[in-house]
């Protein structure tokens, strides 16, 4: 018999008999009730996996292909509507230009462990917001007064795209690079105040004394390492297997154990002039020499990306190199200078006129078969005619690398800590992507034996071969004359730089060549505001907490609200049922009292009383 009975505000009782029931309301009511709690128990497991699996299976999988995704949102136009999204601003102030890049993230998401999603800004025809203007910031060396009015329309440019109220809280940065480094010092600060006090007269954007500043080679190497290693997702964390890690020791924490964290990617960059390597040391190095340590100091940069400075999961120690005169162009400069002089000499000597005239130019083996040229200086004219062998042409140039017999060192002797070339990954750009991929036609992956064969063939092929297929056109687009012409010691000059100068074993099988990274130029103004911006999600992190702790609760996720409303549901339900099973002790206490009263009564004896409970 199952009853229901309550005392409060009325007494009453409600019994259920079993005749006639279910034979499964015939057993007991704590039978009933465990069993109703094992279901219970058996329905929220159930519906919690199932929910979990949706919810953090999907968050796995979008955080495993976040990059392939980012590389669509990416090309979509900003949404400027959107009250949630910050702005940046950095201006490029190079020798010949001056660009202006406008940035784009949403709010942080509150974990002081990941970094800014920034991306650059692009307009309503999905083109980014880029404006470029002539000539460079340096040639008002002379009129410093009018700066502000020549930098004035990029400064409007991006006025016109960031939407207004979001103006005052736009970071603005000046960064002038190699045109102003040769200024002298007097000239360069003439031109920073008329900026710094002109620019905060017309914008309302958020520009202090230190956002306009002369940046060293060193910082703009930094930078462009910076933005390669953000777009390629290393700065993320990861748990995927497949992923490659590194052993780091970070810097300033000598006695503490070595973290493990994505492997970061190194940059080589050959342009005309000079070239330069970036690359992360993760661990401690060491060195030959006081003299080599204190040269290290100006290479080596260690810093921080996280928003929190007592944090070192995003502490990295940078190696950067810039190379002047090593640049594709400059070194062919330099080949036809050293070419000129000793030839010269040589005659004198000799009494010879080696290619003093058409009829008897000299053999340059760095030139294709039969390709002719000449080098001009002091009004002399010297003739070249190609025989385009390039193990010889590799031999003649190896001596401009300026190596030294000191262990650690690169071109020109300048040290270079050592790189674990079994773990690690390098980003080929510029003159590393022209010289593979616009005539060799075989940019990306870099192999040693198949560019060296192919380097070979080119230099091999007569003149005359190489414009008729220029002509046809099997290079590249942009490939020119001069690119044919000077393809084979570009080639040369590019497999000596990467091999003896910085010393990588022709087996080396992990460098890429690019031009571009996700189908976009990445430049090192995204490292530059990725890193000035650092602790800006700290400012997030600290409103939200000072909100209170409401909004603590509202950041629960969708699951751990119904994990919440369950617990409460089955406490509620299983104090009713307790409270159902001590009003049937009573009640059955009650009856039995009752009965015995009754028996003694209808035997005419006076009632017993009955012991109770001690």
């Amino acid at each position: 018999r199952i009853s229901i009975s309550c005392l409060l505000p009325a007494s009453w009782h409600f019994s259920i008999s079993p005749v006639g029931c279910p034979r499964i309301l015939n057993t007991t009511l704590r039978q009933i009730v465990v069993i109703g709690i094992l279901a219970a128990a058996v329905s929220l497991l159930y519906y919690s996996l199932v929910v979990i699996r949706n919810k953090y299976g999907r968050a796995y999988r979008d955080k495993r292909f976040h990059r392939y995704l980012a590389r669509v949102t990416d090309t979509e136009a900003t949404d400027t509507n959107n009250p949630n999204l910050n702005y940046g601003i950095v201006v490029d102030c190079g020798s010949s230009g001056s660009r202006i890049f406008v940035y784009c993230w949403p709010r942080h998401n509150g974990n002081p462990h990941d970094l800014l999603d920034i991306k650059q800004m692009r307009d309503k025809n999905r083109k980014p917001v880029v404006m470029k203007i002539k000539p460079g910031i340096s040639e008002f060396a002379s009129s410093p007064e009018k700066v502000s009015d020549y930098i004035s329309p990029l400064l409007s440019f991006a006025a016109e795209h960031v939407p207004r109220a979001k103006h005052k809280e736009t970071p603005l940065y000046i960064l002038c690079t190699a045109g102003m480094r040769i200024l002298p010092e007097s000239q360069q600060k003439a031109i920073l105040e008329d900026l710094l006090t002109d620019i905060p007269v017309h914008f309302d954007f958020l520009f202090s004394d230190s956002h306009a500043e002369v940046i060293s080679g060193k910082q703009e190497g930094v930078y462009a390492w910076i933005g390669i290693n953000f777009v390629l997702g290393r700065f993320e964390h990861t748990d995927d297997e497949d992923e490659a890690i590194v052993e780091v020791h970070v810097p300033g924490s000598e006695n503490k154990e070595a973290i493990f964290r994505k492997r970061t990617v190194g940059i080589l960059d050959m342009g005309g002039v000079s070239t330069q390597i970036a690359y992360e040391v993760p661990k401690t190095v060491s060195f030959a020499s006081s003299q080599q340590e204190e040269v290290a100091k100006n290479l080596l940069a260690e810093f921080n990306l996280g928003c929190d400075a007592h944090q070192t999961e995003h502490v990295y120690r940078v190696y950067v190199a810039t190379f002047l005169g090593f640049g594709g162009n400059a070194a062919r400069q330099r080949y036809e200078d050293s070419l000129f002089t000793s030839t010269v000499l040589k005659n004198r000597l000799l009494g010879k006129q080696t290619g003093m005239t058409s009829d008897s130019p000299y053999l340059d083996p760095c030139l294709p078969l039969d390709a002719q040229d000449e080098i001009q200086q002091n009004g002399k004219i010297m003739y070249l005619r190609g025989t385009g062998d390039f193990n010889l042409c590799r031999e003649i140039i190896q001596p401009f690398m300026n190596k030294t017999n000191e262990t650690q060192t690169s071109l020109n002797g300048v040290y270079q800590p050592a790189v674990h070339f079994q773990n690690s990954e390098f980003y080929g750009f510029s003159e590393f992507y022209y010289c593979t991929e616009d005539v060799l036609r075989m940019g990306g992956d870099y192999n040693a034996a198949k560019f060296t064969k192919a380097a070979k063939d080119y230099c091999a092929t007569k003149w005359s071969v190489l414009r008729e297929h220029f002509d046809r056109g099997l290079y590249a687009s942009h490939a020119d004359l001069h690119r044919l012409k000077y393809q084979c010691f570009k080639s040369a000059w590019m497999y000596e730089v990467f091999h003896s100068g910085f010393s990588f074993p022709v087996s080396y099988s992990n460098l890429k060549t690019a031009l571009q990274v996700y189908d976009k130029e990445v430049q090192w103004t995204l490292g530059a505001i990725l890193y000035r911006t650092r602790f800006l999600p700290l400012r997030d992190i600290q409103q939200e907490n000072f909100r209170g702790s409401h909004s603590h609760w509202r950041s629960f996720s969708f699951v751990y609200n119904h994990y919440l409303f369950f617990v409460c549901f089955l406490i509620v339900l299983l104090s009713i049922l307790l409270y159902l099973l001590r009003l049937r002790r009573i009640h059955r206490r009650m009856l039995r009292n009752s009965s015995s009263t009754s028996l003694w009564i209808e035997e005419g004896l006076p009632p017993q009383k009955i012991a109770g409970p001690l």
